[in-house]
């Protein structure tokens, strides 16, 4: 994949916080950056499947079935 660069400007504690991550991972930065960027922008995708799966479910449920109610309102509700 071709790589391009950009300019950032951030504040120096992030700079600082983000340097020392990326040697705690044996990493760079700029990979730190480009994986959060691509976790991001990536999301949209993983969003409309998830959504689709749980509209699924909704509409078929998940073989649970409830047994025939046998107490009333009042029934649950007494003091």
């Amino acid at each position: 994949m071709a790589t391009r660069n950009i300019t950032l400007s951030l504040p120096e504690d992030v700079v600082r916080r983000a340097r020392v991550l990326a040697a705690q991972q044996d990493t760079s930065v700029s990979a730190l950056v480009a994986q959060l960027l691509d976790q991001a922008t990536g999301q949209g995708a993983d969003y409309e499947a998830i959504w689709a799966a749980e509209e699924r479910l909704m509409t078929e449920g998940i073989g649970l079935e409830v047994g025939a109610i046998t107490w009333s309102r009042a029934d649950v509700h007494e003091r």
